[in-house]
This record gives structure tokens, C-alpha cells and sequence, in this order.
């Protein structure tokens, strides 16, 4: 039995027996993190993916059950988070497939080869610096706002770590949407999918998943909208698809 430290928790994934440890005072996961694990679903079996900002693990877990012989490898800079998504990739016993680097992702250069990764999935923190309402806890505050890396340097980087024609799967604030094109493009990194979250119909959407491919031609794939609550206040059954045990891949 994996140990769990004071005020943390294991959480029932309920998909393929998989748990993960969190903290009630830190930044748990949310709804954007199981969605984009969805969006990447198409990553093929065998590839071999880093998560940028890995968190609590989720996204990765998630990945690894999902997708056949997936090999992942996550960064995260904050050493608590580290040390419970170490715990909890042990509790799953995906140790031989999920591996952890505690670094800053702007400081990977000679830790990782470039070019080496047939995709990247990332959440990373959806405001910037210094803007809005900012968090007393430390954690929560590193999780959601850019105080250690920017949009900017999860771009860049991936742009590096990625194979040519290889593929970026983000989640973030539609917001942002302008930076993230611009971004994107300025590093050579092609928006090819794009799908807007919205909170329930009538809503404007408040998340977008984009799938962009290194060295790619232009052309964009604009999915439907995605809704996540009815009016009666009820999931969705496209959010439901995305949280039931379900995405059985047979390749």
C-alpha cells in the first residue's frame, strides 16, 4: 500500500481500477485534464509522449490505460506534486511505463533529446502572471497562473521535444485562444484540431482543446462544440463518453 501524507487522499478514477493521490490543499485535477486525455485518445499505441506540467500525474495515467504500450514521461516543478505522482503511478503499477523528471520544463535541455517524442500533452497554468485574483496557497497559485513558465516557453519547448509532423495536444482558457495561434505558428507548430468547451448551451466557451503538428501544412479542423452541462444541470452524454469506462482501443 502506497503511504499518504497529511491531508491527502486517494481518489477513485473509475475507469480500469486506476486511483490517484491528492491534496485537499493543493490544486486537484479538474474536468479540462480528463477531456484532454479524451482528445489525445488518438495517440498511437506504442509512442512515446511527455507531459508537460504533469501535475498530480492524471493526464499521463489516464494515457497509459487508455493507449497499448504507451511510454510517458512527466515534468513537474513542484516537488510535493512530484512526490505524490511518483506515489501515485506506484499505486497503479505503471512504473515500467510512467516515468517523472522534477524540473522546470524551461530547464530540459540536455535532461531530454530533442526530437525524440511522437507527442506532447499539456495543461499548463491559464493565466498570466500577475493577472487577476491571485491564489494565497502557493500551489494552487503555480498550477493556475504563469510564475515559473509561460505559454510561450510550453510552446517553444515542445517545439523542440516533438519529432517533425509529430503532434501537441493543449487544453486551455478560449481566452487565450489568439495567443495560442500565434504561438503556435511563431514555433512552426500548425494548428490542425480545434474543439471549444462550453459550460452548457447558450454559454460561450470557456475552454479550448487544440491538437497542432510540427512542420504540418496549413489546414484546420474545427470539431463541434462540446457542451458539459444540460439545463436540468446534469452532465452531458459527451461528457458522460468521456468519464465512463469506455475507449476501448483495439490497435
Amino acid at each position: 500500500m502506497v503511504e499518504l501524507k497529511e491531508k491527502e487522499r486517494i481518489d477513485d478514477l473509475e475507469y480500469k481500477g486506476l486511483k490517484i493521490i491528492q491534496n485537499e490543499e493543493g490544486f486537484c485535477f479538474g474536468m479540462d485534464s480528463v477531456l484532454l486525455a479524451h482528445f489525445a485518445n488518438e495517440i498511437k499505441q506504442g509512442s512515446n509522449v511527455i507531459d508537460l506540467g504533469t501535475g498530480t500525474g492524471i493526464i499521463g495515467i489516464l494515457l497509459c490505460a487508455k493507449i497499448p504500450k504507451l511510454q510517458m514521461v512527466g515534468v513537474e516543478i513542484q516537488e510535493e506534486v512530484y512526490d505524490m505522482a511518483t506515489r501515485s503511478i506506484r499505486l497503479n503499477h505503471l512504473e515500467d511505463q510512467f516515468t517523472l523528471l522534477h524540473a522546470n520544463i524551461k530547464d530540459l535541455e540536455g535532461k531530454l533529446e530533442q526530437g525524440s517524442f511522437d507527442a506532447i500533452v499539456t495543461n499548463p497554468p491559464y493565466k498570466k502572471n500577475n493577472t487577476g485574483v491571485q491564489n494565497e496557497n502557493e500551489k494552487k497559485r503555480m498550477a493556475r497562473h504563469e510564475i515559473t513558465a509561460s505559454l510561450e516557453d510550453f510552446i517553444r519547448v515542445s517545439a523542440k521535444l516533438l519529432k517533425e509532423k509529430k503532434d501537441l495536444y493543449m487544453v486551455h482558457r478560449a481566452d487565450r485562444l489568439v495567443d495560442i495561434l500565434e504561438l503556435l505558428r511563431k514555433y512552426r507548430l500548425e494548428p490542425k484540431k480545434l474543439q471549444f468547451v462550453h459550460p452548457k448551451l447558450g454559454k460561450k466557451p470557456n475552454l479550448v482543446l487544440i491538437k497542432a503538428t510540427k512542420y504540418a501544412n496549413p489546414f484546420l479542423t474545427i470539431e463541434k462544440p462540446l457542451y458539459v452541462y444540460k439545463e436540468n444541470g446534469q452532465y452531458t452524454e459527451e461528457i458522460l463518453k468521456r468519464y465512463e469506462k469506455n475507449e476501448q482501443r483495439d490497435d
